[in-house]
């Protein structure tokens, strides 16, 4: 559990986001990584040189589900599953889940294992909180020998391109840093490491339409259940799950309003790539925010 102290220190450096705009990275050396039971590939918890403990979910990268508690935790496997083509990868579905949990395993091992020495984290701080259990925050990961852990991740099909992201440590633009996520996990598949290995070609279409369908009837459900009038929601602190019963926000635009944090004023959301004026407009209603 983060302490009060810690929980404290990062609201502070939420509100002062929000009194200045984007809230730049800060780069913190010498952090290593603490043994949790719940850890996974791309959430871990770390403590700092200074002796601080933090809960870091990676940028950009997802590894598949292998601490499955709850309705949420399956959901997200089985549209892993669905994403690299191995639903059906085993004989039945129990060893077909038991495989994938495998892998999310495996993402936990490498990530101890390069994890093993000192190394830097990049973070401006930015609520990932996913399921409510772990408060953590959004950070990109350079292991001691230089290497961008999530990156090393998806080239070892060990996790997928995907999720919330911004500027990269290294300047590179949110975009630019996205498409060499996609090009190395592109590779991943060609060379069929990791998770890849064990995708079937011939379904992997079918699997992900069904997702979509899937996706799409959510979506049709949660406009069934609009958020009742006078309901408002924070976007700076709200989950993911939570941005999403917002009307019109789906998932990749939930991510991309977590990205884009802090917000000062409602015009603020605004600057979310592919949040129009009409979809603002839906939006206003349902904002914990200040309209101007």
């Amino acid at each position: 559990m983060k302490s009060l102290w810690g929980m404290s220190w990062g609201l502070v450096l939420l509100v002062a986001g929000e009194l200045q705009g984007a809230t730049p990275l800060q780069t913190l050396k010498n952090c290593r990584l603490l043994p949790a039971e719940w850890a996974d590939g791309d959430s871990f918890r770390v403590r700092t040189a200074d002796q601080r403990e933090i809960t870091v979910r990676l940028y950009g990268v997802d590894c598949v589900e292998w601490h499955v508690n709850d309705d949420t935790d399956e959901r997200r496997l089985r549209t892993q599953r669905r994403y690299f083509g191995i639903t059906n990868a085993a004989p039945d579905a129990r060893a077909a889940i038991a495989l994938a949990k495998g892998f999310g395993e495996a993402a936990g091992a490498e990530v101890r294992r390069l994890l093993a020495r000192p190394f830097t984290i990049h973070t401006s701080f930015a609520d990932a909180r996913g399921d409510g259990r772990h408060q953590r925050v959004y950070a990109f990961v350079v292991t001691a020998d230089g290497a961008d852990l999530g990156a090393h991740l998806v080239a070892g099909g060990l996790a997928r391109a995907f999720g919330v992201l911004r500027e990269a440590y290294d300047g590179r633009r949110q975009d630019d840093y996205r498409a060499s996520l996609a090009d190395l996990e592109l590779q991943a598949a060609k060379r069929g490491v990791g998770i890849w290995a064990k995708t079937n070609w011939d379904s992997l279409i079918a699997e992900r339409e069904t997702q979509r369908r899937e996706e799409q009837e959510i979506a049709l459900a949660l406009d069934d259940q609009t958020l009742a009038p006078g309901d408002t929601i924070n976007p700076n602190t709200a989950a993911r799950d939570a941005l999403m019963r917002l009307p019109g926000i789906g998932e990749e635009m939930a991510n991309r309003l977590i990205a884009n944090r802090p917000y000062r004023t409602q015009q603020d959301l605004r600057r979310v790539p592919g949040l129009g004026p009409a979809t603002l407009k839906k939006l206003q209603p349902h904002l914990d925010l200040p309209a101007r």
